[in-house]
Formats: C-alpha cells, structure tokens, sequence
C-alpha cells in the first residue's frame, strides 16, 4: 500500500476527507467512488438521493416565499434522465450491499416512484413502505393543492431466496409501547437545534435515523450513505457505535458533516 492511499471498509482510497473513530467522510463523487468500494462490504446503506426539485419553482421557509432551486445537484433534464440516475447508483450501492444487507432511501412523490421502480428493475425486494408523516409541514402558498406532509422511506434488501435481512423486531416493539411498529412513523420536521452547523437544504432530523439504524444494524456494523449531505447519519451511527463511511461531491456540506461529528466524538469523551 502506497503511504497516500489508505483502506477503510474494504476501499482502498486517496486519503480521505475526515476520518476519525471508526467515522469516514469521502470528497467524491458517488458513482466513482461506489464502483471502487469492495463487493458486499456494507451491512446497511441510507440513502436520501436527490428528489430533483429543482425547476424554477416556489416554497415556504419560515413564513417567507423562497425558491426551491437547491443546485445543480437537484436538476434533471428529463423523467428517462432522472431514472437512469436513480438506476444507476441503486446498481452500484447493491454491489456493495452484503447478502444479508438492507438498503433504506427517503424521498418526497417527486422521486420515490423512480427509486422504488429502480430498486426491483435492479434486484431488490421491497420490505416495506415507510411513511412519514411530519407534524408541522410548511403550509401550501398556491392553496391549489393539499398540504404535503409527507415522505416516504423505502426499505429493501436483495431479492434471493437466501437473503435474511436483520430487523430488531423486540426494540421496535418496546419503543411503540409493546405493540407492533406500524409503518406511519410521524414526528416533526429536523430542529433547529440539529442545524447549528450549517444550512442543508434537505437535512433529515435525527430521531428518523436512529430508528432506522436500531431497526436494521448490530452494533459494530458498516453503514454507507451515498449522499451524505448535512452527515446525520454519520452522527447518529457514531452515536450507536456503528462504523460509518459518508459520500459527498459538495465540500460545503462536507464540512457541516465533519463539524457535526467532531461534536458528537467530543461529547461521548464528556
């Protein structure tokens, strides 16, 4: 091994943008880099893709009219142009998904049925079809249409007779009171308290992920997220005692992640 390359989950790399107890961050771009990992390394992947809202439209952020262009990140050129990318990464994350692995993607109505599509078109068995419901949605200005206040989450593993996912089905149960976890999961929007590190324009709020990642992953285990953006799930995953490896192009939002986790790293020495 050359002393500027350095292996972390199975991929031999340039040094990487962060990397500290059991914690990676990555400065790439996705399909690069998800082509160079080693075959069925990951345990579990999230995945919050682009939901390619950006065409020229309008939303509400604290009461004010704002535009919901995000980047050129969040642009596409056509619906075969959107599932093609969709297609193409959910290939690349299954080759890097163990057997027994299980992938989770978050998205709103503009991109969830491409990713849902992709993910059987690709090889994967649909396990469930999560909905968040968000307790304080920004209200709809056009009052044309009913108030969106939702998201969906889908959670899938390989499609093969073998394939045994791990589900925490007795955690899930003591969290929901002894009863069975139904697949509403409702609960605000991300707190402004989780966003002292920087504006993410899509940064999903804590409590999601750590459910997910109780739900589906043993400690120890190597989660990948394929668009880290704002890091929450590098942050809870660190929390968890899970190894995390994060994937992101924009080095802004790199440095929300590392922030983020170097607080986290800090408080556990606490």
């Amino acid at each position: 091994m050359k002393n500027s390359e350095y292996k972390y989950g199975g991929v031999l790399m340039t040094k990487p943008y962060y990397c500290k107890d059991k914690s990676i961050l990555v400065h790439a771009d996705t399909f690069e880099f998800l082509s160079k990992m080693k075959s069925e390394s990951m345990d579990m992947i999230f995945a919050d893709p682009p939901y390619f809202l950006s065409n020229g439209g309008i939303s509400n952020s604290g009461g004010k009219v704002v535009s919901v262009d995000k980047g050129d990140w969040d642009k596409v050129g056509s619906l075969e142009e959107k599932h093609e990318f969709n297609r193409k990464w959910i290939r690349l994350a299954k080759q890097v998904l163990k057997p027994n692995g299980s992938i989770w993607i978050s998205g709103s109505f503009h991109n969830i049925y491409s990713v849902g599509m992709a993910l059987e078109q690709e090889g994967f068995k649909i396990l469930n079809n999560i909905t968040w419901q968000k307790t304080n949605p920004a209200p709809n200005l056009s009052c044309r249409y009913f108030t969106h206040s939702t998201e969906t989450i889908l959670w899938a593993r390989k499609n093969n007779k073998t394939a045994r996912h791990y589900y925490n089905y007795d955690l899930m149960k003591e969290l929901n009171d002894g009863k069975q976890m139904k697949d509403v999961w409702t609960g605000s929007l991300t707190k402004q308290s989780e966003k002292w590190a920087g504006k993410h324009p899509t940064q999903k709020p804590e409590y999601l992920l750590e459910r997910i990642i109780l739900a589906s992953t043993q400690e120890n285990d190597y989660i990948l997220d394929p668009f880290v953006g704002s890091g929450t799930t590098g942050v809870v995953a660190k929390r968890l005692a899970r190894r995390f490896i994060g994937i992101d192009s924009k080095k802004d939002y790199l440095k929300i992640a590392k922030a983020r986790l170097e607080r986290e790293i800090k408080q556990e020495d606490i």
